[in-house]
């Protein structure tokens, strides 16, 4: 092909340039750029006056140029993603430029702005994922009311929200008990949306977050000019917010016996008096308090007192904890997905049968707290269409994560671990009968057992 020389070159050089609707720029050997056209002015927003012959990292990291990098790689790219500056996306394709020894002289990138688009997928994915979670939303069948954030419809979790719903109504003080992370808080909240006290404060209060020295101006508050470093014009304390409201006192367990025999006379007096005052301010609460400690044996320790102890313990409410529930960890994946779906701005993924045997499968010890952080991770770091059992590989215990095939490998796994631990009762446990009987090697049996993490409890050797 015959090339126009000198000036004419030039001309057509600089028309092509022009009449592209994508961003073209040049740089040479060096970095400086040669050439920039109007779109890529527009795109970037720098007039080519200011950018020629200056070093393009002037203008952008020098990380996030793909042209720097041809000048190094000397390998044309086409049509790959590139995301030059925080606010723009593009589509680029550059190569180097090559003199007739195939000396590099310079770089060309042609960058296609696709940031609207990109904008425009991102409202897409998020305004999908809404609708996912009000579609599912819409066909929820179970209580709705104070405790429908309460997700679950097993027995254990129905009786806890009905016994909930019945003593929201009345005034009596709730002592709720069950282990760290089952939603003990959520209890609370529904018992004072669901009471008369509804349209006044919900103060809670987690007794293991204030350090012991601020336990008293916590929950009293002070006058002014009570202490050094006291706001000026005092603090009312959280007994004193929560007035004509409810105040739900989470791990009551940790409050020092002082600070226990100070809440009883505000229980017991229904007045409260603040760090440095004189005058006793009248209140009207409702106390809900929280624990995962065995109260009970508490006072028979002498670590809580009693006569505290029987004024809490009017009602007390027992939450599961999520392995006697486990019918309900389906809904609550799907809750969690869909909510962190939609707060990283991603679509919720499926959950695979196998992954989904891992969940129900693992004795979550953090309970509900813990299945939602597991699950907030895996929207994070996970961009596949559906989480698998492999994307759980990290997340669980070793020793609480069986390898659980896929398909009909699972189908034909289970089937073999069911017979296995069936020969092993007929066999009292002896695992060399057992082998026999299988028709397996010692050995093989062995790796069997840990593979399927078949526990012995229930024979004897």
């Amino acid at each position: 092909m015959n090339l126009p020389t000198g000036k004419n070159a030039l001309l057509y050089l600089k028309t092509l340039i022009e009449t592209s609707s994508d961003g073209i720029s040049i740089i040479d050997s060096t970095g400086k750029v040669q050439f920039w056209n109007s779109t890529a002015e527009k795109i970037y927003g720098i007039p080519y006056s200011d950018i020629k012959d200056q070093h393009i990292s002037h203008f952008f990291k020098e990380e996030d140029l793909k042209l720097l990098e041809i000048l190094e790689t000397k390998a044309p790219v086409f049509n790959v993603y590139h995301q030059p500056r925080p606010d723009k996306h593009v589509l680029i394709s550059s190569s180097p430029i090559l003199d007739d020894d195939d000396a590099i002289i310079g770089a060309i990138s042609i960058d296609q702005d696709i940031t609207n688009i990109v904008k425009l997928n991102e409202k897409l994915t998020l305004t999908s994922a809404q609708l996912q979670k009000l579609k599912q939303n819409s066909h929820v069948t179970e209580y709705t009311g104070p405790f429908a954030e309460i997700k679950g419809s097993s027995s254990a979790i129905q009786k806890a929200k009905e016994l909930a719903l019945k003593v929201a109504s009345t005034e009596a003080t709730v002592l709720i008990q069950g282990e760290s992370g089952v939603g003990k808080e959520l209890f609370s909240q529904g018992i004072h949306d669901g009471s008369t006290r509804n349209n006044k404060p919900f103060i809670p209060v987690n007794c293991g977050a204030i350090p012991e020295a601020l336990f008293e101006s916590e929950f009293f508050g002070y006058e002014k000019g009570s202490f050094t470093g006291a706001h000026k014009e005092g603090k009312p304390g959280k007994i004193e917010l929560a007035h004509q409201g409810t105040l739900f006192l989470d791990e009551i367990g940790i409050l020092p016996l002082d600070m226990q025999a100070k809440l009883l006379r505000v229980l017991q007096e229904r007045e409260v008096y603040r760090i440095g005052g004189s005058s006793a301010k009248n209140v009207d609460i409702r106390i809900i308090a929280a624990t995962n400690a065995d109260l009970k044996k508490m006072v028979q320790d002498g670590q809580f007192r009693e006569d505290l102890y029987y004024r809490l313990n009017v009602v007390t409410l027992n939450i599961p904890p999520l392995r006697e529930r486990k019918e309900d960890i389906p809904v609550l994946i799907s809750t969690f997905i869909d909510e962190f779906a939609v707060k990283y701005k991603k679509l919720s993924p499926s959950l695979n049968k196998t992954a989904l045997n891992l969940f129900i499968s693992y004795e979550w010890p953090g309970n509900i707290r813990e299945l939602r952080n597991v699950v907030e991770r895996l929207i994070i770091f996970n961009d596949k269409k559906a989480i698998e059992a492999i994307h759980l590989a990290d997340v669980f215990p070793v020793e609480a994560r069986t390898v659980i095939p896929e398909g009909l490998a699972y189908d034909k796994a289970k089937l073999e671990k069911d017979r296995i631990t069936e020969v092993l009762k007929t066999t009292h446990g002896n695992k060399s009968a057992a082998a026999k009987k299988l028709g397996i090697s010692r050995v093989s049996l062995y790796k069997k057992l840990k593979d399927y993490q078949i526990n012995l409890d229930f024979v004897q050797e």
